[in-house]
């Protein structure tokens, strides 16, 4: 792991992620842009589906996506632990520290975090069902599908197909 100072880059020697490095990767990143060490546990958890991190109230750990990091790199793992350390410095000093505080925004501002994590499920397009009324040819879009010989058309009342 190598930490460039003057520009704040953070770059591996090689692709492999683990727990220890992770560990080792916030805490340099603390120092670096907080100013401020992290004294707790960072650990990869692969329950998480569609959040790239979280920050625990309690034991003041924070677990990582390691989608993240298998999708997008490093440079966007950097910019979620950016995102959940403001999380952390700010509850410990007891300042606000949830999204919609300005103190939160500015600090994430101030470091370059990012605000959401890129996503990390595919995300399907949409199917509609498509419906027209016989009477007046309203199109009517559906993401269910509807009982046409039981509903009917909201303009005219008219009888609906499905196309």
């Amino acid at each position: 792991m190598i930490l460039n100072s003057s520009s704040k880059e953070y770059r591996s020697d090689n692709d492999e992620m683990n727990d220890q490095r992770l560990q080792e990767l916030v805490e340099r990143i603390s120092l670096a842009d907080f100013g401020k060490p992290f004294c707790h546990q960072a650990y990869f958890n692969r329950r998480l589906k569609t959040t790239g991190g979280r920050y625990h109230l309690q034991s003041h750990n924070i677990d990582f996506n390691p989608k993240v990091f298998e999708r997008y790199g490093e440079p966007e793992l950097v910019n979620v632990i950016k995102h959940e350390l403001c999380h952390y410095h700010l509850h410990l000093e007891g300042k606000g520290y949830q999204h919609k505080d300005a103190e939160f925004k500015a600090l994430l501002k101030q470091t370059g975090g990012s605000r959401y994590v890129r996503p990390l499920v595919e995300q399907k397009p949409q199917s509609y069902h498509q419906y027209q009324c016989e009477k007046c040819q309203t199109l009517i879009l559906r993401k269910r599908r509807i009982n046409t010989q039981r509903f009917v058309c909201g303009k005219c009342r008219g009888k609906l197909i499905e196309l």
